[in-house]
């Protein structure tokens, strides 16, 4: 089985703001074939935890190789994606349509996508979120080229790239 073929390793986390979402988002993901394991790292329960703690918890299993992507929601997306960002060699990005969620991952390989439970449908996320796994990122595209100088950039002002060409 190639790398193309593999089932994701997937990290999903919310605030109070987006726990139905994550909550409803991780159930599609265990049903999926393209999906071999579904980490849940908050919030659940009585948990009371800002977006930033979650985003960095849910970035640093990409950064260490021990996670493929990670699918995160708050209000917006917005603040999950620029915590998510902080972790070096993680991109992090907030998509509400179709065409987004494509190009994060074959033209920027995002390993990080986050929703806005107060911006979109719950049926548009789980859309996406589902389209979302059909794509893979080519290394040898016009685009590897492109995220290669992001990852140079940060291995060159010490930022510590860890797992930037992941299995996109």
């Amino acid at each position: 089985m190639s790398t193309q073929d593999t089932p994701f390793r997937i990290v999903v986390g919310a605030d109070a703001a987006g726990r139905l979402y994550k909550d409803m988002l991780a159930h599609d993901l265990r049903a999926s074939t393209l999906v071999a394991e579904v980490m849940d790292v908050g919030i659940n329960g009585s948990t009371h935890l800002a977006y930033p703690e979650i985003a960095l918890c849910a970035a640093q299993f990409i950064a260490t190789g021990e996670a493929d992507r990670a699918l995160l929601v708050c209000h917006t997306g917005l603040g999950m994606a620029i915590a998510a960002n902080k972790v070096p060699g993680v991109r992090a990005v907030t998509a509400h349509d179709l065409m987004s969620v494509r190009a994060a991952v074959r033209s920027n390989n995002a390993q990080v996508l986050t929703f806005g439970q107060g911006v979109i449908g719950l049926g548009l996320a789980r859309q996406l979120a589902a389209e979302w796994l059909t794509y893979r990122f080519d290394t040898g595209s016009s685009a590897g080229a492109k995220v290669r100088t992001i990852t140079d950039f940060e291995q060159r002002n010490g930022l510590g790239a860890v797992a930037v060409e992941g299995r996109g």
